[in-house]
C-alpha cells in the first residue's frame, strides 16, 4: 500500500520510521518531511494546512492511507477534508480534536463526566480574569484555550506573575488568538506523567508511558519549549495507577466523546499528574506527543499500520499492544537560543554513526537540505538522539554517549533528561 504522512518535525520522523517497517507499505510520503525524513519516505513540498493540495495529491497518487501528525490541522479539520475526499486517513476530525484545541472545552468535558482534574475557571474578558487572580490561591496556572505550540500554559507563583500573565495571554496575545479565552486552574504538585492511546471510537488501547521536560535548561530552569528530552517507561506510572486511570480516566474520556456525538478516533494523548489525592488529568492532546513517539514508537512490537487501520475500521478490541520489556530515552539537541531567538542554516555533521548501530535513533526534528545538499539545522529543536538499553539507566547512558557523535555550531543540550530515574 501507499501511505503518506502529514508533518515534519521529530514525530513525523518517528512515525515515518515505524510504517517504513510495515510489512504492509510499498511507498511512503511525507509533507512537507525533513531532512531525516527524506531517508525513509520522499518528501513533497506540501504544507500541512494546504488541504486542497495535500488532498489532491492523495488522489492522484493512489495514496491507501493518511496519517495526520501535527495539531494545528486537526483542529482545522484536515481529517474531515480527505474523509469528505473519500480517502483513509488516521487521525481524528475537527470535532473530536477539539479535545485538545480548546482547553475549556476539555476541562468542562472533565467536570461533566466526573473525570479527575485541577480545578478551574474560564475566562473571555482580561478584566475578569485580572479580577479572578487577585483573590486565587497562589501559585496558580494559566492556559491559553487555543493551540500555542506546547507553550500557551504559564505557572504563576505571585499575584504579580499572574497579572503579568493575563495580561501577555489575553492583551498582549503572545500566542495569538490562542489567548482570546483563557482557563486558570489550581496548581497541582506530583510527577507528570504522558500516557499515549490509540482509540477506536469505543475502545482505547493504552501504550507505554513516557515522561517529558518541557523547560529548556537544567534543573527545569528556563523558557518553556515544545519538548526538551523525554524517557519511558516512566518508573512512577506503576500497575496500580494505571487499573486507576483505566476506570477513571481513559476510558471514560472516549466514553464521554462519544456521548458528545464527537467520537474520537486515533491518538489520544494523556498529560497526567499523580498528585496525593490520585491521577488527575493536566491535559489532552489529540496526536502522538512530540518527543514522547521517539521513545516510545521505538519500543513497540506491533506493526504499526495494523493498529493505525484497526483505529479507523472500529476494530481495535481486536487488536493486543505489545512493547518490548526495555527502555528508551531521547535527549533533544536544539539550537541555543531556543525557544526565542536561534540561527538556522548550520551544518550537521556525524548522523551516519547512527547508521549501522543497533538501538540508536536520531529522529530529525528541524533540518533541511541546503543549496549544496548538505543537511543544516532549520528549527529550535534540531535533532532526537534516541537510545534503547535494558533498564532507563543504561538508556540514558546510551542516548548521553550518542549526543557525542554529532556537531553543529550552537549545539544546545539539557544534562539532566531523566533524572527522576535516580529517585525511583
Amino acid at each position: 500500500m501507499k501511505v503518506l504522512i502529514v508533518g515534519g518535525g521529530g514525530r513525523e520522523h518517528a512515525i515515518a520510521w515505524k510504517v517504513a517497517q510495515s510489512r504492509k507499505v510499498d511507498k511512503l510520503y511525507c509533507a512537507p518531511g525533513n531532512a531525516g525524513i527524506a531517508q525513509v519516505a520522499e518528501c513533497v513540498d506540501i504544507g500541512v494546512m494546504d488541504f486542497e493540495k495535500l488532498t489532491a495529491f492523495a488522489r492522484e497518487q493512489d495514496i491507501d492511507l493518511t496519517i495526520i501528525g501535527p495539531d494545528d490541522p486537526l483542529a482545522a479539520g484536515a481529517a474531515d477534508a480527505f474523509e469528505a475526499a473519500g480517502l483513509r486517513v488516521f487521525g481524528p476530525v475537527k470535532s473530536a480534536a477539539i479535545l485538545e484545541a480548546s482547553k475549556a472545552f476539555s476541562k468542562d468535558l472533565m467536570k461533566k463526566y466526573h473525570i479527575p482534574t485541577a480545578a478551574y475557571e474560564t475566562f473571555d474578558s482580561p478584566e475578569k480574569a485580572l479580577a479572578y487572580v487577585e483573590t486565587a490561591d497562589m501559585p496558580i496556572v494559566l492556559k491559553a484555550d487555543g493551540l500555542a505550540l506546547g507553550k500557551g500554559v504559564l505557572i504563576c507563583k505571585t499575584r504579580e506573575e499572574a497579572r503579568e500573565g493575563v495580561k501577555s495571554l489575553m492583551m498582549d496575545k503572545q500566542f495569538g488568538s490562542a489567548g482570546d479565552r483563557i482557563v486558570v486552574e489550581e496548581f497541582m504538585t506530583g510527577r507528570e506523567v504522558s500516557v499515549l492511546s490509540f482509540v477506536d471510537g469505543k475502545t482505547i488501547k493504552v501504550m507505554t508511558s513516557a515522561q517529558d521536560h518541557k523547560r529548556a535548561k537544567d534543573g527545569d530552569q528556563g523558557l518553556n519549549t515544545g519538548g526538551m528530552g523525554t524517557f519511558s517507561p516512566s518508573p512512577f506510572y506503576t500497575d496500580q495507577i494505571h487499573q486507576f486511570c483505566a476506570q477513571h480516566i481513559f476510558q471514560p474520556t472516549v466514553d464521554a466523546m462519544r456521548a458528545e456525538g464527537r467520537a474520537f478516533k486515533g491518538i489520544i494523548f494523556f498529560g497526567l499528574m499523580l498528585t496525593e489525592k490520585g491521577p488527575k488529568v493536566l491535559e489532552y492532546n489529540a496526536r502522538f506527543g512530540d518527543p514522547e513517539t521517539q521513545v516510545v514508537l521505538p519500543r513497540m512490537k506491533n506493526d504499526i499500520v495494523d493498529v493505525f487501520e484497526a483505529c479507523i475500521d472500529g476494530t481495535l478490541d481486536q487488536i493486543e499492544l505489545e512493547f518490548e520489556d526495555n527502555a528508551a530515552v531521547c535527549v533533544v539537541l536544539a539550537s541555543d537560543g531556543y525557544p526565542e531567538h536561534y540561527e538556522k542554516g548550520l551544518p550537521i555533521s556525524g548522523l551516519e554513526a547512527f547508521q549501522d548501530k543497533e538501538g540508536y535513533y536520531v529522529f530529525h526534528a528541524g533540518s533541511k537540505f541546503d543549496e549544496k545538499g548538505r543537511i543544516v539545522t532549520n528549527g529550535g529543536r534540531v535533532l532526537g538522539v534516541t537510545a534503547v538499553g535494558e533498564d532507563l539507566k543504561k538508556a540514558r547512558a546510551n542516548a548521553y554517549e550518542a549526543t557525542e557523535w554529532i556537531h553543529f555550531d550552537n549545539k544546545y543540550m539539557r544534562h539532566d533528561i531523566g533524572r527522576a530515574i535516580d529517585e525511583a
